[in-house]
């Protein structure tokens, strides 16, 4: 005979367990980690087919069904420190699928990532609750509205659903940028006179009259190049500004993106890709140094040497990302700087150590370029980027702070 009351615990301890790895999962996603429903599946049949019989055994099942890259190891950790330990569900789940089995401690010190973790089980905990929560809404103009302004806020200092927000609103940006008049000359109603196209159209009439046709220069916008520092003081900055110059690439096609830290590596082609992520997915495989150390003189070096014949045609813009922190401050910088700057129309420096009040530029690096630069701007935050896009859309500047002079003489 059946025992229908086992059956009904089994039942019930079977549907604990998914709820809380569900629960799990939910923790795992609001921290970034990409955890679909698929995976929520897989993770539940893992749990009851293995048969769990320690807090280990519970967290490589997870690990191996969540976890799919090396930076995501992290963010696991921490999770599955804070969500199980702190609940004490370990326990529960071994008391479960295996009575006999001894509940064990976990892991003491996991640090890094906490913040994240920490954010994205304070929200689940919201939610479980259910409290309301405050949203913000993003129009049309990249203007913020609701509760919560994200204007001025520093990039480092966003939280996970911020940074979202942040992604959504710099995609939304529209950049006309200003056209430039170039030397070849097209048909116009109105301008000088073609003499050749005029000759034909009175061949095809029999020469009786002559028609005047008229031309004049073709105005076009410049191309857009961007050399992205991608050191460690400078990752959390680039990832985001990536987002913009990817919403760049979608909308036009004269658009070159180039990331550095040690070395140049080239990234246009990735940034090409419809979906964002993947884009930056992309850029991240086929870059080796990201988050290491910085030689701006060498990257600027190469770009001159090998790409910039390729993309600096055609009068473009320049933007250069980076905080100026150079390991090597010797002559090299400041002559590859030069032969950039002569090289384009204009030459932006954007640099997120402007987001400091009491800035100065003091640093060798930073007053060696300083001298071969238009402008120098802040790029910490979304308000920093609506001015640059202001800036690039013939819109005047009105602050005199983005003069380099203004801080060279400032640091004298």
């Amino acid at each position: 005979m059946r025992d229908n009351g086992s059956e009904g615990a089994q039942a019930r301890g079977d549907g604990r367990i998914v709820d809380n790895i569900v629960h799990f999962a939910r923790t795992l996603r609001k921290a970034g980690l990409p955890v679909g429903p698929a995976s929520v599946v897989d993770a539940v049949r893992a749990v009851e087919t293995s048969g769990i019989t320690s807090r280990e055994d519970l967290y490589w099942t997870l690990h191996a069904v969540f976890v799919r890259k090396r930076e995501h190891r992290v963010l696991f950790d921490e999770a599955f420190r804070i969500y199980w330990k702190s609940r004490g569900l370990v326990e529960k789940m071994l008391a479960l699928l295996s009575p006999v089995a001894p509940p064990q401690a976990g892991p003491n010190k996991p640090k890094a990532g906490q913040t994240r973790v920490a954010q994205a089980f304070q929200k689940m905990q919201e939610r479980e609750d259910s409290r309301e929560k405050e949203e913000v809404e993003v129009d049309a103009r990249f203007t913020v509205s609701g509760r919560e302004v994200l204007q001025k806020k520093d990039f480092a200092q966003m939280t996970v659903e911020e940074i979202f927000q942040a992604k959504r609103a710099l995609a939304s940006m529209v950049l006309s940028m200003e056209k430039v008049r170039q030397r070849r000359l097209i048909a116009a109603p109105r301008g000088r006179i073609d003499p050749r196209r005029s000759l034909r159209a009175s061949l095809r009439a029999g020469g009786d009259m002559i028609a005047l046709k008229h031309r004049k220069p073709e105005e076009r916008r410049p191309p857009l190049v961007a050399l992205c520092d991608i050191s460690g003081s400078m990752s959390q900055y680039s990832r985001l500004l990536l987002h913009f110059l990817h919403a760049l690439s979608e909308e036009r096609r004269n658009v070159h993106t180039f990331l550095f830290g040690t070395r140049l590596t080239n990234v246009t082609r990735q940034l090409k890709m419809k979906d964002p992520d993947e884009a930056l997915e992309a850029c991240s495989e086929g870059v080796e140094d990201w988050s290491g150390g910085t030689r701006i003189a060498t990257a600027l070096h190469d770009f001159n040497k090998n790409w910039s014949r390729r993309v600096l045609s055609g009068g473009p813009i320049v933007l250069l990302i980076t905080d100026g922190l150079e390991r090597d401050t010797d002559e090299d910088l400041e002559r590859e700087m030069d032969r950039l700057h002569r090289s384009c129309r204009r030459l932006i420096w954007l640099n997120p150590l402007l987001r400091f009040e009491g800035f100065e530029a003091k640093a060798r690096g930073v007053r060696a370029m300083l001298p071969h630069v238009d402008e120098f701007r802040s790029a910490h935050s979304l308000e920093a980027v609506q001015d640059l896009v202001d800036a690039l859309s013939g819109e005047p500047a009105l602050k005199p702070e983005i003069d380099p002079r203004h801080w060279l003489r400032a640091a004298s």
